[in-house]
C-alpha cells in the first residue's frame, strides 16, 4: 500500500466519519450488558455501539464543526542527545512561554520557551513533507539541581505556580519543588511527598495540588514502597510546608474482592528473591500513575495503570475509593495482533481481552456530571537487578540472566504461543499468524490453575474510554486507532517510535495511546490522543460523552521504510492552550515529543 506523504491533515476525509464493521458502529451506546458495570461489581462486558454524529439537542450546542490542524511552532531541545529533551510540558498564559521538563541532560532541568512571536511561515518541509527545522528555541531554564536532587517526573503551572516532581531513590520521600514565575523563576519551597511522585497537577481553582507517587519495587523486590497520593494545601497564594499523604491500606483485605472488579495484582508473592520472601500486600501493589481533577476541584481521579483501575478521592475529606476497569472483549472487536505476518490483519478472537490498564486521564463535565477520559496505554511488569552471571542469577531466585538488563526477576509477560491453551481456542493455530506472537498477562487466564489457560489477557485496549464517575463505562473507540492508521499509513502502521520498520507493534499495543488531554473550541469540547509509537494525533469530539464524533488527525513523521525517523516522535505530554490565552488568537495544542526532544505547536482553527 502505498505510504501518504506526511504531515498528513486529513480533516476532510475524516470529519464526522463512521467506520462499519463486525461492531455496528452506527446509532446510539447501548446499554451496558449484564457484566457490564464497573465498581463493586466489576466488568468484563462491551458497550454497545457508537453513535452518529449530529446535534447535542440535549445540550444546546451547535452542530459538528471541522478543525483543521496546523504545525506552527516548532523547537529541538538538547539536539545532539534529544531523547527526553521534552517529555512534559506546561503553559504559563500570562508570559505566553512553554515550561518543558528536559531529562535528557543529568540534572534534569526546565526549558522555558517563549512563543509570543512565533513565525509560522519558517517551518518548511522536506521532501518527505515533515517538517524538521524549527522557528522556536528555549531562551532560559532552570537547573533544577540547585534546588532539589533527584529524577524529574512532572510539571503543572497554576496562574504564576509551577510545581515540579522530583523522585529520590527507591525507599526515599520524593519532593514536589515550587516556583513562582511570574517574571524570572524563583524558588519557593520543597514539599515531602511519597516515593516515587510520577505525575503532579493543581486542581483548577488552585487551592490544592494532588500528587501521583507510584511506589515501584526496586529490581529485587529488597525494597517495595507503598503507593500513595499527595494533597499539598494553597491558601492565599501560600504553599502548604507539608502534604497529606493517602495510602491505600485500608484496601489491604479487600484483595478478592478487588480482583472480581477487574484490578490486576501482578507480583512475585510466594518467591524468595535474593533470599528475601516476597509477600506483596494490595498497598504495595497498587501504583498510581497519573491524576486528574474534576471541573469543580471536587474529586481527584488517579490511574491505577498497571492494576486496571482508577482510583478516586474526594477531596473534601479525603475519603477515598477504587474502580476496577475490567476487560475489553476482542471477540467483539478487532486487532493485528502480529508481527510476523507480513500484512494487516484485523481479525476478532473470542477469549481474548483487553486489560485497559490507562495511562493518562482527563476529568470533564457534561450535563453537570464528571466524566473520565483514558488512553488505554497498557502496561506489563518486568524488573531486572544486577547479577554477574546465570547461575548466579538463577541461585538468587532469578527467572534468567540476560547480558544487558541483568537479572530477571519477575514479569508479568508471555506470548500466547508460550501457552497451553484451552479447546475453546481450538479455532486459533496460535502461531505467527494468529495471536502466538502476542504478548499475554500470565496472572490472569488460566482460571481452574490446571495449567491451560480458558482465556487470554493482552496489555491496553489500543483505544480511549470515556468513564462516568462511578466507574462505568460509556464509550470505547473500538478498533479505531488500529484501523484509521492502517488506512492512512498502509505499511508503515504499528510502527515503532524509533524506526521506520511497520507491523513492529501489532504484538504488542498497537499504536499504543499514552498521551491525552481535552480542550473546548467554540462551546464544543474535544480529546486529544497522542499514539506513543506511531505519533500521530487523533482529535474526536467528546461534547456529549455519550455520541462522540471522529475529527481529524495529524501527524508529523517521516514513515518511509528503511528511511532515518524523523519529525515528532513519541507524543509523551500535552496541553491545550483555548483562544483567549493563546498569543495567535486560535486554540493551539501544545506537545512534548519523548524520542526527538521536540515541542511542537499545532494550531486548531474551526468552521
Amino acid at each position: 500500500m502505498k505510504q501518504l506523504a506526511l504531515p498528513l491533515l486529513i480533516s476532510a476525509l475524516l470529519a464526522g466519519c463512521t467506520f462499519d464493521g463486525e461492531d455496528g458502529r452506527h446509532g446510539v451506546d447501548g446499554k451496558d450488558g449484564s457484566n457490564g458495570q464497573i465498581g463493586e461489581t466489576g466488568s468484563t462486558g462491551d458497550k454497545g455501539d457508537k453513535g452518529d454524529s449530529g446535534t447535542d439537542g440535549a445540550s444546546g450546542l451547535d452542530s459538528f464543526q471541522q478543525l483543521t490542524p496546523k504545525l506552527v511552532g516548532r523547537a529541538v531541545l538538547n539536539a545532539e542527545s534529544p531523547e527526553g529533551a521534552a517529555e512534559i510540558v506546561a503553559y504559563h498564559a500570562q508570559s505566553l512561554r512553554v515550561f518543558a521538563l528536559n531529562s535528557s541532560t543529568s540534572p534534569a532541568t526546565i526549558e522555558i520557551i517563549d512563543i509570543a512571536n512565533m513565525d509560522p511561515q519558517t517551518l518548511t518541509k522536506d521532501s518527505a513533507g515533515v517538517v524538521t527545522n524549527t522557528n522556536l528555541q528555549s531562551s532560559a531554564r532552570i537547573n533544577l539541581s540547585e534546588f532539589e536532587t533527584g529524577d524529574a517526573n512532572s510539571l503543572a503551572i497554576h496562574n504564576n505556580l509551577l510545581a515540579v516532581a522530583v523522585a529520590k531513590d527507591i525507599g526515599q520521600s520524593g519532593k514536589i519543588v515550587f516556583f513562582d514565575i511570574a517574571d524570572k523563576p524563583k524558588f519557593i519551597k520543597s514539599v515531602t511527598v511519597g516515593d516515587l511522585p510520577d505525575m503532579v497537577t493543581f486542581s483548577p481553582d488552585g487551592q490544592k495540588v494532588v500528587v501521583a507517587n507510584e511506589g515501584e519495587p526496586k529490581g529485587d523486590y529488597s525494597i517495595d514502597p507503598e503507593g500513595s497520593i499527595a494533597i499539598i494545601d494553597i491558601n492565599s497564594g501560600e504553599v502548604s510546608d507539608t502534604a497529606n499523604i493517602l495510602n491505600f491500606n485500608q484496601f489491604d483485605s479487600q484483595l478478592t474482592a478487588l480482583k472480581t472488579q477487574g484490578v490486576i495484582f501482578a507480583n512475585p508473592t510466594g518467591r524468595t528473591i535474593k533470599g528475601n520472601a516476597i509477600n506483596t500486600s494490595v498497598s504495595m501493589d497498587l501504583e498510581p500513575e497519573y491524576v486528574t481533577i474534576s471541573k469543580d476541584s471536587r474529586y481527584a481521579y488517579i490511574s491505577l495503570q498497571e492494576n486496571n483501575a482508577i482510583a478516586k478521592v474526594d477531596l473534601v475529606d479525603n475519603s477515598l475509593s477504587i474502580h476496577g476497569l475490567g476487560f475489553k472483549d476482542w471477540g467483539k472487536s478487532t486487532l493485528d495482533a502480529s508481527d510476523k505476518d507480513n500484512a494487516i490483519n484485523f481479525a476478532a478472537y473470542p477469549g481474548l481481552y483487553g486489560m485497559y490498564q490507562p495511562d493518562t486521564i482527563a476529568a470533564y463535565q457534561w450535563q453537570g456530571a464528571n466524566f473520565i477520559i483514558s488512553a488505554n496505554e497498557g502496561d506489563g511488569r518486568e524488573y531486572f537487578f544486577e547479577s554477574p552471571d546465570e547461575a548466579s542469577c538463577l541461585a538468587d531466585g532469578g527467572l534468567k540472566f540476560d547480558n544487558d538488563d541483568g537479572c530477571l526477576a519477575y514479569t508479568d509477560e508471555i506470548r500466547a504461543e508460550d501457552l497451553a491453551l484451552h479447546t475453546n481456542f481450538d479455532y486459533l493455530n496460535n502461531d505467527d499468524q494468529d495471536i502466538g506472537r502476542l504478548k499475554v498477562t500470565t496472572v490472569l487466564g488460566d482460571s481452574d490453575n490446571d495449567n491451560q489457560y480458558e482465556a487470554l489477557y493482552t496489555y491496553g485496549a489500543r483505544s480511549f474510554s470515556i468513564w462516568d464517575h462511578h466507574g462505568h463505562r460509556v464509550y470505547d473507540s473500538g478498533d479505531d486507532i488500529g484501523k484509521i492508521t492502517a488506512a492512512i499509513h498502509g505499511d508503515a502502521f504499528n510502527n515503532d517510535e524509533d524506526e521506520n520498520k511497520g507491523d513492529t507493534r501489532s504484538d504488542a499495543k498497537g499504536a499504543e495511546p499514552e498521551a491525552l488531554t481535552i480542550g473546548q473550541i467554540n462551546e464544543r469540547t474535544y480529546a486529544f490522543i497522542g499514539l506513543e509509537r506511531m505519533g500521530g494525533i487523533l482529535v474526536y469530539d467528546v461534547s456529549n460523552p455519550f455520541n462522540v464524533i471522529m475529527n481529524t488527525y495529524m501527524i508529523n513523521r517521516g514513515l518511509e521504510a528503511g528511511a532515518q525517523i524523523s519529525g515528532d516522535l513519541a507524543p509523551e505530554g500535552m496541553v491545550f492552550i483555548d483562544q483567549e490565552q493563546s498569543p495567535t488568537g486560535e486554540a493551539l495544542l501544545i506537545v512534548g515529543n519523548e524520542i526527538s526532544g521536540s515541542v511542537s505547536i499545532w494550531s486548531l482553527s474551526s468552521q
